[in-house]
């Protein structure tokens, strides 16, 4: 019998929705959004980062340019997922394209990189 590994939990960086977060939970997730987070919301993003570090989270984010060097110097260590608004551009009349990929990225069985890029 093969043992499947559980899902990573993620942490939505504060360019989305809470309600993204919110659908995936219901779907029985492990998803926490920046925007609205008592601790995390309107914080440096290397605040973000060393908190997903610490409570074992991937980012998930559209921030490459902050959270890329963040993932040599985070201990512990950083996990990202990259993901491009030109790709699944954010909006709250259809995040369906989005949530379908997180769902898909969410429930793949494979070896997972500190960071990737949402497909």
């Amino acid at each position: 019998m093969t043992r499947r590994r559980p899902t990573e939990a993620l942490l939505l960086d504060e360019m989305f929705s809470p309600t993204v977060a919110e659908v995936l939970r219901t779907d029985g997730f492990d998803v926490v959004p920046v925007a609205g987070h008592p601790l995390l919301a309107a914080s440096a993003d290397v605040e973000v980062a060393r908190w997903a570090a610490r409570e074992d989270r991937r980012v998930v984010t559209e921030n490459v340019r902050d959270f890329a060097p963040l993932l040599t110097t985070t201990e512990p260590p950083l996990r990202v997922l990259f993901t491009s608004s030109r790709r699944f551009p954010r909006s709250r009349r259809n995040p369906g394209p989005f949530l379908e990929a997180l769902r898909r990225w969410l429930h793949a069985d494979v070896e997972r990189a500190a960071a990737e890029w949402l497909q």
